[in-house]
């Protein structure tokens, strides 16, 4: 009898969870499944010596086989189905937010129980001559605190893997540091913060995302060719733009890359650019085109418009971080010897002929890139007087503001000041009607990596995607 009362209440309790009357996942339910379920060992032994359970041999096996049930199951439920809907259209922010909710839950968890096995510690000790009731604490302690220890570690490897906030730097000092004592209690603490920050920061965002889609905030008059920089190329399988041509067109925009080489000079990536205006005229039946280009794109697009005759196909031209004026860190580097300079491009160009380019000179590409030949370049190419142009730039607060550009920001802020993206002054990236600098508050800053979203990285205080939602919806309601 007491058997089937027992396999009763389990069936119950499972039914109720599975249909959502009882939430496991929830602080009330959390209590109670928690704090008892991973003792069912003892439990189990401590109802058999009052007489509850083990009458006969056939019920000491059902009752073992509903508490195992009841047992893996709610390990099974808390570790891959804390979330039974979606809290966020995106399953990375479920998957981010689950691991918070673990961190938290396994952590009081465990203090809870470290305070209810200080409480048993003296009634063990009084009757530690009983080799039984000695093996079974430590089999409880052991099924205890191993179980909501993997519950802690699920949650932090579910923030490490799926969090945006977090820098490669960040992780390995994670997972370095993370079993050190009360370091590791602070380190939980800032995983939690994070993931929940980046919660909320996706959560506006797709109700920001909703409402922008409904009035086709991007749908400009003329499609947009996206110019990338130096050292990258339009690939399908790692979009140099991250996510941003994404959201462009799902608030209305026509998107075009233009698929010039990562080292080509500017004469040749120019003519690439060229070919590939008149092929998005003729795909959408218009007579121009919107140019948004990063880095040495500014240039390459400048010369196409300037150089090459294409100021009619060309209603606006934004440039975002493009070193109009030359790049200070060029010279720096073009103070090493010219030997070793010319073997260190030769074997660069190597590598980039293996993947893809045709005609890679990054010899070249850097004297192009340096102060003196881009005064030139100003002066034999103007601004087209019909073209609208307009330019940004951002700036890195502090050397730690990007791992990757730690070194050459500290070099630019040497040889031209601490307002530089890492890569270029801000100075050098003005050109046309200057919109602004992008920067946030603290040590962050924004790099010239971040400009592009290069990390994929959700930055406190600074949204790159709704930044070019927000630049293409101006030009869109200048008219062009």
């Amino acid at each position: 009898m007491i058997s089937l009362l027992f396999a009763i209440t389990v069936i119950l309790i499972l039914f109720l969870d599975i249909c959502k009357v009882i939430d496991f996942a929830k602080w009330s339910g959390f209590l109670f499944s928690g704090m008892l379920i991973p003792h069912f060992i003892l439990l189990f032994y401590l109802g058999s010596e009052n007489g509850f359970f083990m009458q006969n041999v056939i019920s000491t096996i059902v009752e073992i086989i509903f508490a195992v049930i009841l047992s893996v199951y709610w390990f099974w439920r808390m570790n891959f189905f804390i979330f039974r809907g979606k809290r966020c259209s995106l399953t990375r922010v479920n998957v981010l937010y689950g691991g918070r909710c673990l961190i938290y839950f396994s952590i009081y968890a465990l203090l809870i129980q470290t305070l209810i096995y200080l409480i048993l510690l003296p009634t063990i000790i009084e009757n530690y001559e009983k080799m039984e009731n000695v093996f079974l604490f430590w089999l409880d302690l052991g099924v205890c605190f191993g179980s909501l220890f993997l519950l802690l570690m699920n949650g932090v490897l579910r923030v490490l893997c799926t969090s945006r906030q977090l820098g490669i730097t960040k992780r390995i000092l994670v997972i370095l540091l993370f079993w050190t004592p009360l370091v590791n209690l602070w380190i939980l603490h800032y995983l939690c913060k994070k993931a929940s920050e980046e919660y909320d920061y996706e959560m506006c965002r797709f109700e920001t995302r909703m409402q922008n889609a409904k009035s086709n905030l991007c749908a400009t008059k003329y499609p947009i060719i996206m110019i990338h920089g130096v050292g990258f190329r339009d690939l399908r399988w790692f979009n140099y733009w991250g996510r941003i041509p994404k959201e462009l067109v799902a608030n209305g925009a026509v998107v075009y890359y233009g698929h010039q080489e990562g080292w080509a000079v500017l004469e040749d990536n120019a003519e690439v650019i060229k070919e590939r205006i008149k092929q998005v005229m003729q795909e959408n039946q218009c007579d121009k085109v919107n140019l948004i280009a990063h880095s040495k794109g500014g240039l390459d697009a400048r010369y196409a418009i300037s150089a090459l005759g294409m100021s009619e196909h060309v209603a606006s031209l934004t440039t975002i971080c493009t070193p109009h004026h030359g790049s200070q860190l060029v010279s720096v580097l073009r103070k090493m010897p010219e030997g070793l300079y010319r073997f260190v491009c030769n074997r660069i160009d190597h590598v980039f002929r293996l993947y893809g380019d045709i005609r890679p000179d990054i010899y070249q590409s850097g004297l192009q890139l340096m102060p003196e030949f881009c005064e030139e370049f100003n002066r034999k190419y103007p601004n087209a007087p019909n073209v609208y142009y307009q330019s940004y730039a951002s700036a890195m607060s502090h050397c730690y503001s990007n791992d990757i550009l730690c070194i050459p920001y500290m070099i630019m802020r040497k040889s031209a000041g601490a307002n530089n993206d890492g890569l270029v002054e801000e100075k050098s990236a003005m050109w046309g009607e200057f919109m602004g600098t992008f920067h946030t508050k603290g040590i962050r800053g924004i790099s010239h990596g971040d400009m592009i979203d290069l990390q994929r990285e959700d930055i406190k205080g600074f949204n790159v995607v709704e930044t070019y939602v927000k630049i293409v919806h101006e030009l869109k309601e200048k008219g062009f």
